[in-house]
């Protein structure tokens, strides 16, 4: 049986605040692979992840400053679901 492979999380990983929210910002990959995943995760513990890797762990992050620039913290607060 193999063992499950490594996490390598990026230096950039980090908590990040404004408006009067804290999110913490993971970008990680697998040792086996290239490609940067990058996830946020909101007070709630409510996590947001993007679907496509990114090449490297710097466009993962300009990915997330560009979210919070253009639809700001709201981007990562919980909504609730609403069924009809």
């Amino acid at each position: 049986m193999e063992a499950d492979p490594k996490i390598i999380y990026s230096p950039l990983c980090t908590k990040f605040s404004k408006d009067g929210q804290v999110v913490e910002v993971n970008i990680f990959r697998l040792e086996i692979e290239t490609g940067w995943h990058l996830e946020v995760v909101n007070a709630q513990n409510t996590s947001t992840v993007w679907d496509d890797p990114f090449e490297t762990d710097e466009e993962a992050y300009a990915e997330f400053l560009s979210t919070v620039e253009e639809e700001g913290m709201v981007a990562f607060e919980d909504v609730p679901l609403v069924v009809h």
